[in-house]
Order: C-alpha cells, then sequence, then structure tokens
C-alpha cells in the first residue's frame, strides 16, 4: 500500500481524478486529489503546493507539473505535463486554445462547456464535466531539481506536443518515458490504464 496525491491541471479540480482514485484505493493504496487555488490571482507555487498533501507518490497532470516539484515524496509523476521554466515554444498543439478567453483579471476559461470537452479530450461519456472547469489565473513556477521523476507521455494528446513531451522526460528531467495509448485527459478516458502503470510505480 501507498500514498498517492494527485494534482489536477489547469481549470479543473480534485474531481478530475475521481475514476483514478477508486482505481488506486480498489488497490489499497490511499488517494488524495485536492482542488488548488486555480482561480486565485494572487496565489504562487507555495500556495498550490501547501494544498496537497506529502505522500509516497505525487502525479502531475498538465499545469499540475509545475506545482508537483515542490511537493516533498519518495516518486514524482509527470503525466502529459509541463515543468517550471522550461518555457513555452512547441508546447502546444497546433489549434489548442482557440476557443478560450480571459477575464479582466487575466484568467483564462471556456465560455462554452462543449468547447472545452472538445479541445481537452474529453470521452464523449464524461463530457459532462467540463460544465465544472473553472477560471486559471496566470500561474508560473521557477525550476526546481527532482531526484525520482517519471514521466508518462499521452501519446494521441492534442493539447501538449507529444514530442515536447518526450523532449521534457528525456532532455530536461533524464529518463526515458512510459507512453499511454490516450489523449490529454487520460484520467478521464483511461482511468484503469493509468492506475495500473502509477500502481506499479508504488
Amino acid at each position: 500500500m501507498a500514498s498517492f496525491s494527485l494534482v489536477h491541471g489547469a481549470w479543473h479540480g480534485g474531481w478530475a481524478w475521481d475514476l483514478v482514485r477508486a482505481e488506486l484505493e480498489a488497490r489499497g493504496h490511499v488517494v488524495h486529489a485536492p482542488d488548488l487555488p486555480c482561480e486565485d490571482v494572487a496565489a504562487g507555487v507555495e500556495a498550490y503546493a501547501a494544498r496537497i498533501p506529502a505522500p509516497d507518490v505525487v502525479v502531475g497532470h498538465s499545469l499540475g507539473g509545475f506545482t508537483i516539484p515542490f511537493v516533498e515524496a519518495r516518486t514524482h509523476v509527470f503525466l502529459t505535463a509541463l515543468l517550471g521554466g522550461t518555457g513555452w515554444d512547441r508546447v502546444f498543439a497546433p489549434g489548442f486554445g482557440e476557443t478560450r478567453v480571459r477575464d479582466d483579471l487575466g484568467r483564462s476559461y471556456f465560455p462554452d462547456a462543449a468547447d472545452a470537452a472538445r479541445e481537452l479530450q474529453y470521452p464523449a461519456g464524461e463530457a459532462y464535466l467540463a460544465v465544472r472547469l473553472r477560471r486559471q489565473a496566470p500561474y508560473e513556477a521557477p525550476p526546481r531539481a527532482i531526484e525520482r521523476p517519471v514521466y508518462i507521455v499521452c501519446a494521441e494528446d492534442a493539447v501538449i506536443r507529444p514530442d515536447w513531451q518526450r523532449h521534457l522526460a528525456r532532455d530536461v528531467l533524464g529518463v526515458e518515458p512510459l507512453e499511454l495509448d490516450a489523449g490529454h485527459s487520460a484520467p478521464l478516458s483511461h482511468p484503469g490504464e493509468l492506475a495500473a502503470l502509477l500502481d506499479a510505480l508504488a
């Protein structure tokens, strides 16, 4: 048995991990999936990291990759994730973000839930969850060394380019990535396969 902290990406909440959480708990693990302060324009990486219990394994999805290096854990798993200090050049797939807008505080959001579900590659059966998406305040994090990183590439990702993910794993983190035949929202589309990968890392 191990403890996991599952860290959601931009616009989401801990609910995005519900299917994976159930799979891991069925395997006997203790799982935390906190809500991060993504709507708070004053919140920095310290405020984000403070929401996350220190586990054996911390998993960051997408923008969650900015936060997990600041969480004490035995293993840090990046799932189709970003990493602070690596820049934004050629990160995103062509067309991603075309339906997003920003409010007067600079927070990005999707006015139409159907557009959000499509752009974020929600499976049809979970598309209704897009109505729960929140506004995401601008958020950056500095680079930080990680002793035991793992990177999971989502090979069908239409948000963060898979080739960029492989570059981040090999050239920045210095590890050979694991591969999952999934789009960006793997916690919703492939919860069983993802949980099996995480269970093997526990």
